[in-house]
């Protein structure tokens, strides 16, 4: 329980460094990444997004792997494709999930196996209507397989 209170606390400081930056408050909540095993260099990291006012999500980064990308899963002709997306809009004062089989973050070349208790490290980059860019640091639990 003392940890879900943590990364709440890591969620709040990065909203308040987001909201003194660029006027928008953007609001991170029930970030996960899917575990994997021991072989496994690729995963997904997903979470709620909220923001204030239109925004979009331009990039992430993380030390726990090589590169993130932005993707969107799509259903086409009966078969799921997914690609990488050069944003994720945030429309003002709409919830937008990140989550399996819509827009999703990749973790691509993992540093190491993740396991049920770990966290992993998000840095969103979020990107104004009028341009700027704001960092926003997250962390995200890591889930067992199958959930």
């Amino acid at each position: 329980m003392k940890l879900k209170h943590l990364c709440s606390s890591v969620f709040i400081c990065g909203c308040l460094a987001f909201c003194l930056n660029a006027g928008a408050a953007i609001t991170a909540t029930d970030a996960w990444v899917r575990g994997t095993v021991p072989a496994q260099k690729t995963t997904g990291a997903f979470l709620t997004l909220e923001s204030s006012e239109d925004a979009k999500l331009v990039a992430v980064s993380t030390p726990a792997a090589k590169s993130a990308e932005i993707h969107e899963s799509q259903q086409t002709q009966g078969m799921m494709q997914m690609h990488a997306v050069e944003a994720v809009p945030l429309p003002a004062g709409k919830r937008v999930e990140l989550k399996p089989g819509g827009f999703h973050v990749m973790l691509v070349d993992l540093a190491k196996p993740l396991g049920e208790g770990d966290s992993v490290p998000l840095t969103l980059t979020i990107e104004s209507k009028d341009g700027k860019r704001t960092k926003v640091d997250v962390s995200a639990s890591v889930r067992p397989l199958g959930r």
